[in-house]
């Protein structure tokens, strides 16, 4: 299955000056936000697939102008061709803002969701904005990570972890690595993952 993971700047072959060929065969696009709503409707016109999207920080206009198109699946657990998707948006609260949160509310929001995580006998992709506490996140708070997500690659071992926030300029942050079973991908304006067919 071929899957497109997106976050944080829009991919110029993607948008400026789109090359089709990159969209051929895809099942699936990943946002992990801070994108141009208009970006997301832009791509599900292209693709014959589902548009998964959670928000970022400054993803505050997507209430006014939300993706079309696209499904939002923050605080759920959506499930395509068998692949279990949990979709948990936001950054660390550092300014007002909606998709903010301190480590006390996102853990929280997956307390909420213990029920929903029985019943599909876990996940198999952890889809998120920001990184995870201690996993390559940022010394500043807005790019710390969340505790919960640890908890949650700890305790479900996901096949992938899928984020962004924390740019490559900023520092020694690796687009992809493993973290026990998990492969951790910063989706930063582009990567793509090859997953097996259930």
């Amino acid at each position: 299955m071929k899957i497109l993971t997106i976050a944080d700047k829009e991919a110029p072959v993607l948008w400026e000056y789109l090359d089709r060929n990159l969209l051929d065969g895809v099942d699936l696009v990943l946002s992990c936000g801070d994108l141009a709503p208009q970006y997301l409707s832009f791509l599900a016109t292209f693709v014959k697939c589902p548009v998964l999207y959670v928000h970022g920080n400054h993803d505050d206009c997507y209430d006014q102008t939300p993706p079309e198109g696209c499904i939002c699946v923050e605080d759920t657990i959506y499930v395509h061709q068998g692949i279990r998707i949990l979709g948990l948006g936001g950054s660390m609260r550092y300014k007002p803002g909606i998709h903010q949160y301190t480590q006390t509310e996102m853990n929280r929001r997956i307390r909420k969701l213990w029920l929903s995580l029985k019943r599909n006998g876990g996940i198999d992709i952890l889809l998120a904005h920001a990184p995870a506490q201690g996993l390559f996140d940022g010394k500043d708070l807005p790019h710390q990570g969340f505790q919960g997500f640890r908890y949650l690659l700890d305790t479900y071992r996901p096949a992938y972890f899928v984020h962004g926030h924390v740019h490559p300029s900023y520092g020694t942050h690796p687009r992809e690595f493993c973290y026990h079973s998990t492969k951790i991908i910063n989706a930063y304006e582009k990567q793509w993952i090859e997953y097996p067919r259930p």
